[in-house]
């Protein structure tokens, strides 16, 4: 179990690895184009990581009181954009490495007649399923130790809560770097709704997006919700290549 501190951050119990991570090793997450597009590609892929490192960086460095007032108005954005939650099942996620925590949110959803879920990695590079959570329910590790309901029931979410490390002003998400939610979305029509929240110091210009990457309805943060634009409006600066050893 993971207990809760003050300050707004985890007091490691038993979840003590670091999550979410151990996929960063492969920069290319398992795809290679064809043809020209090779080069770009690889840039793309180590662009991605270092730009990933840098806003996980930054977002570590916000103070902890005020991480807690961010994430209480991203909470308030939540409510607005997502309307009445009663009958409709909702997946979160569990805060790591200086997300918002929306636990208090999650709770309010089971309180107001909802159904929260959590994503749960079952088998690698797959799509994730999602079980149902409740406030005090039984956690466990899951893969890469992220704490996941251990008794909850498969749910099927009509609204996916997604974290960003960034995000452009098209939507599009910069992750962990795993596919996960893309691969979810491009295999799962029931969900209709997917919303990312983050700080609004995580936006960036574009994170470069690739066939594979779906964007995003919209993006709620502290400052408010910014709406997915036109994609044929936005003009992708070139990425900067970097050296080989920046991969490793």
């Amino acid at each position: 179990m993971t207990k809760h501190r003050e300050d707004g951050e985890d007091a490691p119990v038993a979840f003590t690895s670091p999550p979410r991570f151990a996929h960063e090793n492969d920069p290319n997450n398992g795809e290679m184009p064809a043809g020209g597009e090779e080069q770009r590609f690889v840039d793309v892929m180590r662009w991605r990581k270092t730009e990933r490192q840098r806003l996980i960086s930054e977002r570590m460095a916000i103070d902890a009181d005020m991480r807690h007032s961010h994430a209480g108005r991203i909470a308030t954005g939540l409510d607005e954009t997502v309307g009445d939650v009663s009958g409709q099942t909702v997946s979160v996620y569990w805060p790591l490495r200086g997300e918002p925590d929306l636990r208090p949110w999650m709770e309010s959803i089971t309180a107001r007649g909802g159904v929260c879920a959590l994503p749960v990695v079952v088998v690698r590079n797959a799509p994730l399923i999602f079980r149902a959570w409740t406030p005090g329910a039984r956690m466990e590790r899951g893969f890469w130790n992220i704490p996941v309901p251990a008794d909850g029931a498969e749910v099927m979410p009509t609204i996916v809560i997604a974290p960003v490390v960034g995000f452009d002003p098209d939507c599009y998400r910069l992750g962990y770097g795993g596919g996960y939610f893309d691969r979810t979305l491009a295999a799962t029509p029931g969900i209709t709704r997917v919303i990312g929240v983050g700080y609004a110091r995580a936006a960036i210009p574009t994170i470069h997006p690739r066939p594979h990457d779906i964007p995003m309805n919209i993006v709620v943060t502290e400052e408010g919700a910014v709406q997915r634009v036109s994609a044929a409006s936005l003009t992708c600066p070139p990425v900067r290549p970097l050296e080989r050893h920046d991969d490793r």
